[in-house]
């Protein structure tokens, strides 16, 4: 057996489970061998690195094998395309009777996919990523304008087959009472809780 898969071959959860495993082993080694350091890490700052070392992997697996240099905006969209299969959100399709349904009564064979905010937040992490690692922001692949419309594209299809909306919320204006609360309280003094 070949150690070097193949994405479309029929072991290709073998290798995103790998991938992760090795990544996780990678990670318990430098929390552990940095547990001594008086600096930790952020959950945020964990999660960047371990999709940092999955996309790393990603390109390594790739046929041929990919360098960061030469990566663009279509490869990061095969790198989506590609962890879809490892999703766990369901999207209707628009011949299902639940398309639209956020909360459909039945099963149905509708494909799993990676939610469209599991993505864009993964897009986030590995943007960051590229420039941390010594990459210019305008070469950064995974701000590429086909990344964009790829996630537009991705947001609109699960909101209308999910009937589910992602509008943005808008902040709430704090009333005129609580505006009056804040202002007081900046100038009262410290109460003392001993008796």
């Amino acid at each position: 057996m070949e150690s070097n898969q193949e994405v479309d071959s029929p072991n290709h959860a073998n290798i995103h489970n790998n991938m992760i495993s090795t990544s996780s082993a990678a990670n318990n080694y430098l929390a552990s061998s940095s547990s001594s350091s008086p600096t930790t890490l952020s959950r945020y700052e964990n999660q960047k690195r371990r999709d940092w070392n999955t996309f790393g992997q990603y390109l390594r697996n790739h046929r041929p094998p990919l360098t960061l240099t030469r990566c663009s905006g279509a490869h990061v969209l095969e790198f989506l395309r590609y962890l879809d299969q490892f999703g766990k959100t369901k999207v209707h399709t628009q011949l299902c009777p639940f398309y639209g349904h956020p909360n459909p009564p039945a099963p149905c064979p509708c494909p799993l996919r990676q939610a469209w905010g599991s993505l864009d937040a993964l897009i986030g992490r590995l943007r960051a990523a590229y420039e941390e690692n010594g990459g210019k922001p305008e070469t950064n692949p995974f701000g590429a304008r086909a990344v964009r419309l790829y996630l537009r594209e991705v947001r609109d299809s699960q909101a209308k087959a999910r009937g589910i909306s992602y509008e943005k919320k808008k902040r709430k204006k704090p009333t005129l009472s609580q505006q009056q609360q804040q202002s007081s309280a900046a100038f009262l003094p410290p109460t003392s809780t001993s008796s």
